[in-house]
């Protein structure tokens, strides 16, 4: 298997793993705007109430949390396009072109800049979310088994291993993205080290053209001349001694 089916292989496996790690994005945060009746725990403070013992949550925006599903949602869909169209080049032998590779450097670029937004996001949000919870527990995931806010009706049972999921596939993601901004740049890099080699073998032909036309013209103009030299020389002799003795005795 040649150096470039092994790099877009190597791109395949990556969008698939990609296509993966982006429902481990999606669907738990999904799922925990639902359980928290919209609103979104990331970045979200508040204060316990000695009365009743209920946490007055200050909601942070939901934009966090949609950000986060956003982003999961164009990983998927950029990966399933790609892991379609890797597929196929690879079950017709081909490889992608030059502009294509350049394109895949700048989609993967693109991917890791979001994909690390999106988890630094999960990771500071969620230990915003947890030191005002643990002010009353010892550790954030005690909470999942008590109703601390009944007013909002949100449901705190899941939270912990929702966001947990969403942090792990937000990093994992980023790492995966990385990998493929990687392979995109050495297939880029074997595009141009290929075309850089075709200039050179072009120029290298080019130049043993021009030294062959030279060498013919030369060896042309020296015959030329070599030729009138003869043809001079032969003038300036004059008639051949025969003929001059045959004038004489006649």
């Amino acid at each position: 298997m040649g150096f470039s089916n092994v790099l877009l292989l190597s791109q395949l496996t990556g969008h698939i793993v990609a296509l993966i790690l982006s429902l481990c994005i999606t669907i738990p945060m999904g799922i925990h705007q639902e359980d928290f009746s919209g609103h979104c725990l990331l970045f979200s403070t508040g204060v316990w109430r000695e009365a009743d013992g209920q946490f007055d949550v200050s909601w942070a925006s939901q934009g966090f949390c949609n950000y986060t599903i956003f982003v999961g949602v164009i990983l998927f869909v950029i990966s399933a396009v790609q892991i379609y169209r890797l597929s196929l080049l690879l079950y017709r032998g081909q490889d992608s072109s030059f502009l294509s590779a350049f394109m895949d450097v700048v989609q993967s670029t693109i991917l890791c800049c979001m994909t690390l937004s999106a988890a630094l996001i999960v990771t500071l949000g969620f230990d915003s979310w947890c030191r005002s919870i643990t002010q009353r527990f010892e550790t954030c995931e005690d909470a999942t088994d008590n109703d601390i806010d009944k007013k909002d009706k949100i449901d705190t049972s899941s939270f912990y291993i929702q966001i947990g999921t969403a942090q792990f596939g937000a990093w994992a993601s980023w790492a995966c993205c990385v990998g493929l901004c990687v392979f995109a740049t050495l297939k880029l890099c074997r595009y141009h080290q290929e075309e850089n080699m075709r200039l050179s073998m072009a120029l290298a032909r080019e130049r043993l053209i021009k030294n062959a036309i030279s060498d013919h013209t030369i060896n042309s103009d020296h015959h030329s001349k070599y030729g009138r030299r003869k043809s001079s020389m032969n003038e300036e002799a004059g008639p051949s001694p025969g003929q001059s003795h045959t004038g004489h005795y006649t």
